[in-house]
């Protein structure tokens, strides 16, 4: 196929904007085909105005503190680009604004900087707090996190943004970006629902209440169980304990909406992942390993052994994606060159593909990568060439991984981030006890550079969903680049805060703390490197090496990797939701009839999701409340009550989606 050409065929006029996305918004372009967005390319909207600048950063503080809260209690931090954008349409609606879309976007943008700066953070630096309680020497004040989450966020909107037009452009309609779209639906019902093409709005708001009402009735009433699983029934045990074999599937509807969206190839593909790991790896480990790997459960197997080869997977995957993304850091870097030079740029690219200048970027990187040495050397390590070396690994493994967190954002709606924060921390242990960083300053040493990266490729993944947003909406990418680094201050600033008085309400060891699962993997990983222990090696280079043989078979290594590193309940549904797609796309003889059908699946799923995500912010409150998290999910009742919820949720998507007419 020949590359499109850049420009704009058959343009409406100025003044007239589509009120809904056009049929090619997710489909290849042909070769003389070029996307129009909602808004109109030659004409300029309010975006960045008080209204929506402040309105984005209340919304990214209170969105931090929630977030930060039920990370820290659960190990899930929520999705808050949709909920935002909920509130986004909403407002602008009660408040009458006119051409609110662009605002909705810039609203949308900064204050889904909470999601991702809370993951940054949450991951890795509550470690330190773990380790406290074992190694008292082991200090960590509000500064500390707040510059690892401030740096770590800046490098991944610097280190994004020269690739954003092969993420959002050039590769338009090869990805599904699940969350991404999920998002733009709900900005755009904004503009339906004032138009002849409202019934699609009262769809996605139908779609939305039923996903939200039927996962908040899992998460804080507990009428049915959240994932139904073999080990609920005592065949199940048993099965479990002779062969360690179980099946699990997560039956919330959020989930479900997010596999029919990534859609049956890449669900397939990360189930079979999912699959090599939990029933080969671990009924093989659990049959013929050691005395203490046979004691132990299924959950214990995964999380201790079986996951680890799953993060030397990623790893390795993210190393052949760089070296098959060569070209395209080259290009990025050669772009920065040329502007260096004095060469002009496309000055006569239109509005909503101008980015912020390639030598600006340049210079605002080189201050960047300055003010994370010197907190390295200054704030954190305190010998001059001990942080020279912590500064190349940060800035070596932030931009290469760059590429990898939104190659997972665009095509499976979740980053890895953890699975390559544990990679980047055995690398980084590794070269400092080789220099003679270690012990407790090695531990917080690690730690902090974890906090950066982590962050950084946290932002990356979820930078790449702004601007596809934007892409698809027709915003300015220079505007939603310029206010994303204010964004991410704030909401660094209050996740150090949060995080600070979390850890001194509830504490993250002893009884009634906080659980902090990834900070405590992180600790686990960290603190035999050390301190002197065992580092699982093995496994992790069987991982590498499944990568490098899933490559040279053909399979997407990425996606195959994540499978095995995610639970299984989780990759299930994922597959249901493809299999349902496959369904709806396969329901008709008339390709056009099967396509209208796909596309308001699309949009019932964009509902669930967004519906998934705005509820569980409801859950969280209603938990930090102090309503106890249902226990009853092993029980008979709930796991067949879930399985008839589960049913019903899937009926609907398959039966409403057949609805559609050409």
């Amino acid at each position: 196929m020949k590359p499109h050409t850049n420009r704009i065929p058959d343009l409406p006029p100025a003044d007239v904007d589509p009120v809904d996305l056009p049929e090619n918004a997710f489909s290849e372009l042909a070769a003389d085909e070029e996307y129009r967005p909602v808004m109109h390319p030659a004409r300029k909207y309010p975006e960045a105005t008080l209204y929506s600048v402040g309105t984005g950063l209340v919304l990214a503080v209170i969105f931090s503190a929630a977030a930060a809260y039920l990370g820290l209690k659960v190990g899930q931090v929520f999705e808050a680009a949709i909920p935002i954008a909920i509130i986004a349409v909403g407002l602008s609606g009660m408040l009458g604004k006119k051409d609110a879309l662009g605002q909705n976007i810039i609203i949308q943008s900064i204050g889904a900087c909470s999601g991702v700066i809370v993951a940054g953070a949450i991951f890795t630096l509550p470690a330190l707090y773990i380790l406290q309680a074992k190694y008292r020497e082991i200090t960590i004040d509000f500064l500390q996190i707040f510059l690892s989450s401030l740096l770590g966020g800046i490098l991944g909107i610097l280190f994004f943004i020269p690739f954003r037009k092969y993420f959002v452009k050039d590769m338009h309609g090869k990805y599904p970006f699940p969350e991404a779209t999920a998002t733009t639906q709900v900005l755009v019902s904004g503009n339906a629902a004032k138009s002849s093409t409202g019934g699609q709005a009262k769809l996605l708001i139908t779609a939305s209440l039923i996903g939200g009402v039927y996962d908040y009735i899992v998460a804080t009433l507990g009428v049915w169980t959240e994932t139904i699983t073999t080990t609920a029934y005592s065949w199940g045990q048993a099965l479990a304990a002779k062969t360690k074999f179980v099946m699990s599937c997560n039956t919330g509807a959020a989930v479900l909406g997010l596999g029919y969206i990534v859609g049956l190839k890449y669900a397939f593909i990360i189930f079979a992942g999912s699959v090599f790991v939990w029933w080969f790896i671990i009924p093989l480990l659990g049959t013929y390993g050691t005395d203490a790997i046979r004691a132990m459960s299924t959950a214990e197997i995964f999380s201790t052994h079986a996951r680890l080869i799953g993060i030397g997977g990623i790893a390795m995957a993210g190393i052949i994606g760089i070296i098959k993304s060569r070209s395209i850091i080259g290009s990025a870097f050669g772009l920065a060159a040329r502007e260096l030079k004095g060469a002009q740029g496309d000055r006569k690219a239109v509005r909503w593909q101008t980015d912020i200048s390639m030598k600006h970027i340049a210079y605002f990187t080189v201050i960047a990568l300055v003010a994370v040495f010197l907190f390295f050397w200054l704030g954190v390590i305190n010998t001059f060439w001990q942080a020279l070396v912590a500064w190349v690994v940060v800035t070596v493994i932030a931009f290469l991984f760059t590429t990898v967190a939104a190659n997972a954002i665009a095509i499976v709606g979740s980053n890895p981030v953890s699975g390559m924060t544990i990679m980047t921390l055995i690398v980084a242990a590794g070269v400092f006890v080789a220099i003679g960083l270690k012990g407790t300053s090695g531990i917080v040493a690690a730690m902090v550079l974890g906090g950066v990266v982590c962050t950084a490729l946290s932002m990356a993944g979820g930078f790449v969903t702004d601007l596809k947003i934007g892409y698809w909406l027709g915003s300015t990418p220079r505007t939603q680049e310029s206010w994303k680094f204010l964004g991410t201050l704030v909401s660094a600033a209050t996740v150090g805060a949060v995080m600070m008085l979390l850890n001194n309400v509830y504490g993250f060891t002893g009884e009634g703390a906080l659980q902090a699962p990834q900070a405590n993997a992180m600790a686990q990983v960290i603190e035999p490197m050390m301190m002197g222990g065992d580092t699982p090696w093995t496994l992790y280079i069987i991982g590498a090496l499944l990568a490098v043989l899933l490559n040279w078979l053909g399979v997407p290594a990425l996606p195959f990797c994540l499978g095995m590193f995610l639970p299984l309940s989780l990759n299930t549904p994922m597959l249901v939701g493809g299999l349902v797609s496959y369904a709806v796309n396969h329901s008709s003889k008339n390709k056009e009839v099967c396509r209208a059908r796909n596309d308001r699946g699309t949009l019932i799923s964009s509902g669930l999701i967004a519906g998934g995500a705005l509820f569980g912010v409801f859950a969280a409150l209603t938990i930090m409340f102090g309503v106890p998290v249902p226990t009853n999910g092993m029980e008979f009742r709930p796991q067949i009550l879930g399985l008839v919820a589960y049913a019903a949720i899937i009926a609907y998507l398959y039966l409403a989606s057949r609805r559609a007419k050409v």
